[in-house]
């Protein structure tokens, strides 16, 4: 055959098409399956995590209130104990609830006061030794300087 028969033959062979393969690799199968199922565990896990957010910011506001509750708590006991003429326990009542009061309000802005209820806090301060002091002679005055301080107190956090 002569060149020119060759490359007019050439010309006249068309390629065969690659056969269409049905099925697919396995590897792109497991990929697709991969995907899937990681969409699938997306879906599960988004309103989990949504409503799991959801309790923490209310528990973090709960023990907030439980703090709060619990402070108005200590100085209610410390006024009653003086009322009856117990001043002991008056006494280390009272002087729990400047403790803890004075240890959230140095906590600052991680406190679970506001900027206002820390300011308002920083007076009540200044009756902690005059109050101690009173309760440890066992002055009945004390009793009406505990109720004072309550009345403070509860002015302070009522708004």
């Amino acid at each position: 055959m002569s060149e020119e028969e060759e490359s007019v033959r050439a010309r006249d062979v068309q390629p065969r098409p690659e056969p269409v393969v049905k099925s697919t690799p396995l590897a792109r199968r497991v990929g697709i399956y991969a995907v899937v199922l990681l969409a699938g565990l997306l879906l599960g896990f988004v309103p989990t995590w949504l409503k799991a957010r959801e309790s923490a910011d209310k528990l973090a506001k709960t023990e907030q209130q439980l703090g709060l509750a619990r402070l108005q708590n200590t100085i209610s006991s410390a006024v009653i104990d003086a009322r009856r003429g117990d001043y002991e326990p008056s006494r280390q009542a009272a002087s729990q609830f400047f403790t803890e009061l004075r240890a959230e309000a140095d906590r600052g802005e991680s406190s679970s006061f506001t900027a206002a209820q820390r300011n308002g806090v920083e007076p009540l301060f200044a009756q902690r030794d005059e109050i101690i002091t009173l309760l440890a002679r066992s002055d009945p005055a004390s009793a009406d300087r505990l109720s004072d301080l309550y009345a403070a107190y509860r002015k302070v956090f009522s708004g």
